[in-house]
């Protein structure tokens, strides 16, 4: 159906219909990043106990995901014009819970390496889609709230694994070898839900965007076409640089924070798992809240915002503190863990616009891969020349001060349906 041609449906249709987008999107997220991605974290320690893995080898696990998914997103805008978002996040969450499935009778860490690197791929390709099919979905009034409805599914794993994996653990020999199994067989049932229900567009049910009118959506057509350059281009490295940092600082806390509370603070395994799951239930309120913010104060004092929270949330489990401050570290990272990237999303579709969207924002999410690559590598290697993790929550906090400024320094909010 041509554009041009989309009949002025009633906004509680195109409402309905963003309903059922959003919560598949969560699903999604849940799947791709919350089950392929964060339920590492829980399952290391008992991995590395059966395995013989040391802390750098244990980072590397965490490395070679994110290098998956950093060549993923280099290929998500071609992809998906090319297949579409549906097809493509379906067919990826089959790749993730497939491997995650074979990582599940792995014996050998250069098998882990491999098939984790897989799982990395498949989380790319499906994240960065489903992310993109938000600013198509939603206009940009109600974009960051959207957003951060469909980042809390990694929220819902994270509680998910917290209590599953040390269950597993305690009631199975390598119970960590079920919690593979188990954690993959969901991921291929979303990848089912999201085949059947997902749409590439608004226009394929005959809809406008979710809070967009008749004379937003004209506007919107003229820009199509239109080059990216000038100004947007260095709008959008000032955005890779933000979210460059998130992905660094924010992958050493979910990756080593369960390992940090087991080795050094010397809490149990399940006592650990709680901690994690508390998280997640934390999380639920982070990406509509802040996204819901950002819609309304501009995505620059929402960014400063959550960095701050976040570099309180590392310098507090960095320094020997009382257990309190442990409780406060954890509040702090989970009530703001999944706002930047809601934020960079919305952010993202103000400037691109819904089209160009899946393609820059894979561009940001490349950059942010990197940060996601060094930042977990980096962080073993400190651990292991210090015996503990506390320079790399302390490097992690000074970087996200470096957050605050440059977000300060973003330009100022659109108006919504605007383009730069």
């Amino acid at each position: 159906m041509e554009a041009d041609n989309i009949p002025a449906q009633g906004s509680q249709s195109a409402i309905h219909y963003g309903w059922f987008i959003m919560v598949t999107g969560t699903l999604c997220l849940f799947a791709s990043l919350g089950l392929g991605r964060f339920s590492l974290g829980v399952l290391l320690p008992s991995m590395g106990r059966d395995l013989h893995l040391s802390y750098s080898q244990m980072g590397l696990i965490g490395t070679l995901n994110f290098i998956g998914y950093l060549l993923a997103v280099l290929l998500c805008g071609r992809l998906s014009r090319r297949f579409g978002a549906r097809r493509l996040i379906s067919t990826a969450l089959v790749g993730i819970g497939l491997s995650m499935l074979l990582i599940s009778q792995a014996t050998s860490l250069s098998l882990i390496l491999a098939l984790y690197l897989l799982t990395g791929i498949g989380s790319g390709l499906s994240n960065v889609p489903m992310v993109s099919l938000i600013s198509s979905w939603f206009a940009s009034s109600k974009r960051g709230r959207a957003a951060g409805f469909v980042a809390i599914g990694s929220g819902f794993a994270i509680i998910l694994s917290g209590r599953l994996i040390p269950y597993l653990n305690s009631t199975r020999e390598q119970g960590w070898r079920t919690s593979w199994l188990v954690l993959g067989a969901l991921v291929l049932v979303v990848a089912g839900i999201c085949a059947l229900v997902l749409r590439n567009s608004p226009r394929e049910r005959g809809l406008l965007p979710v809070g967009m009118t008749e004379s937003q959506a004209g506007k919107a057509r003229n820009l199509l076409g239109q080059p990216v350059q000038g100004r947007c281009s260095a709008i959008f490295l000032h955005c890779a640089a933000i979210y460059f940092l998130f992905g660094f600082t924010y992958v050493i806390y979910a990756t080593f924070i369960v390992t940090t509370m087991i080795t050094e603070k010397g809490l149990s395994e399940a006592v650990a798992g709680n901690f994690w799951s508390w998280v997640g239930l934390l999380s639920l309120v982070s990406g509509p809240v802040f996204g819901g913010l950002s819609d309304r104060f501009g995505r620059s004092p929402a960014l400063m915002l959550v960095f701050s929270i976040q570099a309180l949330a590392y310098l507090l489990i960095a320094l020997d503190l009382p257990t309190f401050f442990l409780y406060l570290s954890i509040g702090c990272y989970g009530i703001v863990v999944w706002s930047v990237p809601s934020i960079m999303a919305a952010l993202v579709g103000d400037y691109a616009g819904a089209e160009r969207v899946a393609t820059i924002f894979g561009f940001v999410t490349f950059i942010f891969g990197l940060g996601q690559i060094i930042g977990p590598f980096l962080a073993g290697i400190l651990a292991e020349t210090t015996g503990s993790f506390s320079s790399s929550f302390l490097l992690a906090a000074v970087l996200a001060g470096i957050g605050v400024i440059l977000s300060a320094f973003l330009p100022k909010k659109n108006r919504a349906g605007e383009q730069p």
